[in-house]
């Protein structure tokens, strides 16, 4: 029997994470305990989680500044607050900023899901009712014609920097469970969307430029494929496998819902003009194509028919209820905005958590 009575969220102040804490609180029955593990790097903010905190803070939500490298802190971690379940976020995620910069994603994510694992191997040693679930990236596939879809099972084919340090990451994990036995499960969801996201990604950048009449840059012939889910839906996958997922299993988490790029940002830009009272076609004119990137994957699409079938699991959120859930939220949260964006909020971070 899984013991899931106290959780270790790694990179819960990030956006999937601090969206995936908020689930456990606020849409589900767990009753146990949460231990946030963030470095809070420039997109962790523990400011996503203050009414969490507010609500449970020293009695079943715990902060923890520490780095997922530090062999030393994480295990004090474990240890001090008793975990049996273990649910790694934590990664550097942009790849844009992974084809300039690839260093802090080998060390993050490959350095630090080894680091996790070294951890847990000690202070867990031969128990069973335990669980270490990674999540991991449809990335990690490489890139699909224009026919077909990512299966558990569909060779590793990484494209850049980013998910070849996922695809390690995601390897690493499946050699403890093959070679030391420690119970783990492993997800790879399409693209998340949803409120928090940092403002670099896709369609938040696109929202807040529409707001701001600055330029739309779509990469290459706009023509690129993403399968979107919201973020709710995805953080229900893992509560669910969390719950029943086979040990030493890969579950694919997806939206079922293809875009293209730019028929996205078209859409967007009609929302969002619409909920500000703009002109969409104006919006639209905001439009610039820009020199595609390095080792732009062409396609994505996930086939989730096995946790639909072995666990029961089913996307809620519609695209459209999902992007007007979260147009309305930015739009909404210019102060969060500013301040995610702004050295203020650095400062902030350093006099209340330490500088990093």
């Amino acid at each position: 029997m899984r013991a899931l009575n106290h959780i270790l969220v790694t990179g819960g102040a990030g956006f999937i994470g601090a969206n995936f804490i908020r689930y456990l609180f606020q849409k589900t029955d767990f009753s146990g305990k949460i231990v946030n593990l963030d470095k809070l790097t420039y997109a962790g903010n523990p400011e996503n989680l203050t009414d969490i905190d507010e609500a449970w803070g020293g009695k079943r939500y715990f902060f923890e500044k520490a780095d997922i490298c530090d062999f030393d802190a994480v295990s004090e971690i474990l240890k001090r607050h008793e975990i049996d379940t273990l649910v790694h976020f934590a990664a550097e995620s942009h790849v844009d900023r992974s084809i300039y910069g690839p260093g802090e994603f080998v060390s993050t994510n490959i350095q630090g899901t080894f680091t996790l694992l070294e951890a847990v191997r000690a202070f867990w040693k031969d128990r069973q009712d335990v669980l270490f679930h990674h999540v991991s990236t449809d990335e990690v596939y490489g890139s699909l014609g224009d026919e077909g879809f990512f299966f558990e099972d569909t060779p590793y084919d990484p494209r850049s920097p980013y998910s070849a340090s996922k695809a390690s990451s995601d390897h690493l994990v499946m050699a403890y469970w093959h070679t030391y036995g420690i119970p783990v499960t492993l997800s790879n969801c399409s693209n998340n969307y949803g409120p928090y996201q940092f403002p670099e990604k896709l369609i938040p950048l696109m929202i807040l430029n529409i707001k701001d009449g600055k330029p739309l840059p779509v990469y290459g012939d706009g023509r690129n494929i993403r399968d979107w889910l919201f973020v709710d839906d995805h953080n229900s996958a893992v509560w669910t496998i969390l719950k029943g997922g086979r040990p030493g299993e890969t579950y694919n988490v997806g939206g079922e819902n293809e875009w293209e790029n730019i028929r996205l940002v078209h859409t967007l830009c009609e929302k969002t003009a619409a909920t500000l009272g703009r002109d969409p076609e104006a919006c639209k004119g905001l439009i610039t194509y820009v020199k595609d990137r390095p080792g732009h994957d062409r396609r994505y699409a996930i086939n989730c028919d096995k946790i639909k079938g072995e666990l029961g699991w089913r996307q809620t959120v519609s695209f459209e209820t999902g992007l007007d859930t979260t147009i309305a939220w930015y739009l909404a949260n210019t102060a969060w905005i500013d301040r995610v964006r702004s050295g203020a909020y650095r400062q902030w971070i350093d006099r209340n958590y330490g500088a990093r």
